[in-house]
């Protein structure tokens, strides 16, 4: 059976009810903390006007009346697999409008055999160091106006750097730099956090976020939260 828990929003000015509904998405691997991590988040979309519902079985994927009513798909689910009906269901709500954001590897490193879904994440987890780094993101200046970086500058993390393969459509936010060792010839530029559309709807990525500390790096934290804003319909 799958878990829903509705949580109640928070009426914006002038209206009786939530204005928008955020479905978010959490389980598979509980290295990435998926219920910790996402319950950071659920005040913040409540304070934004969304009703929340929280499920914690991929079958919601099934319900494709319930994808295409919602606003926002927020995913933390590492690992796993997808029925064929669960990701085209989720591919056509965001074509049509829904709205997606993950981060690190509740996003990028799901549903691996899946290449549906990676045309709809735009990009995937390779590898990452076998240790935390301390390593610096770096906002892109040609998208310093976007709404999702706007006003912020570099900053640095110490959590996993994840190397990815990523989607030539996808607007690039920010980057990390691998910096050049034994293996690597020369350091690279890999994005770190970026957005894309699918059809009607909005795609955001950010690929920080192994654990639940890494959002009290402010930097992290306003990424985050202005991206799932900005991925909502």
């Amino acid at each position: 059976m799958t878990d829903h828990t509705d949580h109640t929003g928070t009426s914006r000015p002038g209206t009786d009810r939530p204005t928008r509904r955020a479905l978010v998405v959490r389980g598979g691997w509980e290295g990435h903390s998926p219920i910790e991590a996402t319950d950071l988040f659920l005040p913040f979309l409540r304070h934004h006007g969304f009703h929340v519902t929280t499920a914690e079985e991929l079958e919601v994927y099934e319900d494709a009346e319930l994808l295409a009513s919602t606003d926002l798909i927020v995913q933390c689910w590492t690992m796993g697999e997808l029925t064929r009906k669960e990701c085209a269901n989720l591919v056509a709500a965001v074509h049509a409008g829904t709205g997606f954001a993950g981060w690190h590897g509740g996003v990028i490193d799901s549903f691996r055999g899946d290449l549906d879904y990676q045309l709809l994440t735009g990009g995937q987890f390779l590898m990452h160091p076998p240790e935390f780094s301390t390593h610096r993101i770096d906002p892109v200046d040609t998208f310093a106006d976007h709404p999702v970086i706007a006003g912020l500058g570099a900053f640095e993390v110490h959590t996993e750097q994840y190397w990815v393969a990523t989607d030539p459509l996808n607007d690039v936010l920010a980057t990390t730099t691998f910096e050049a060792d034994e293996i690597l010839p020369r350091p690279v530029g890999i994005p770190a956090v970026w957005t894309r559309r699918r059809g009607l709807g909005r795609v955001f990525v950010s690929t920080i976020g192994h654990k639940p500390d890494d959002f009290d790096v402010p930097g992290v934290r306003a990424i985050t939260e202005r991206g799932m804003l900005w991925a909502s319909r």
